[in-house]
């Protein structure tokens, strides 16, 4: 092999290991990942529902939305690649931040926006409370109007009395 036709591999960026859940978005499902690895064009992530090659995901990291296509999938595992540049500096400081991490008390992330689902029962109950507070509103309408009412009705009778009293 000569020295002409040997061409030198691109070389790889520098990418970070890191654990860092992150959410992500095929179409209208969601679920959640783990990123394994990060560089500014690309990550690895691990997730339980992994997209086929060559789809387009959205994955969520705090505040940070990044649209990535599927390049490799082995397993749970994925290689994703982002058109724009991916923000490192900035998701690697989410995870420093003595805000977001994990508490022993709830033992859930406080960076997770998602609610829990509600079950059944709470949302009958929730769908009672909003019944009984319309109920409530719609006739206490009605009693401040009579109330209203019933006090110009006697205003004008209280007022002659009490002038005719001289009090």
């Amino acid at each position: 092999m000569s020295a002409a036709s040997y061409i030198a591999p691109k070389p790889r960026e520098l990418r970070r290991r890191v654990i860092l859940p992150a959410r992500l978005r095929m179409g209208a499902h969601w679920s959640d990942a783990c990123i394994l690895n990060i560089s500014s064009r690309g990550l690895m992530i691990q997730a339980s529902r992994a997209a086929p090659e060559g789809s387009v995901i959205e994955l969520w990291k705090g505040d940070y939305v990044i649209v990535a296509r599927v390049v490799w999938r082995k397993g749970v595992r994925a290689g994703l690649c982002s058109d724009d540049r991916v923000p490192v500096e900035e998701i690697m400081s989410l995870a420093q931040s003595p805000g977001l991490q994990l508490t022993a008390s709830t033992g859930r992330s406080p960076c997770e926006r998602r609610k829990r689902p509600r079950t059944h029962e709470e949302s009958r109950i929730r769908a009672r409370v909003m019944e009984f507070a319309s109920v409530a509103v719609i006739a206490a309408s009605p009693a401040g109007t009579a109330f209203a009412m019933l006090e110009q009705a006697f205003a004008r009778p209280l007022a002659m009395i009490s002038a005719a009293l001289g009090s």
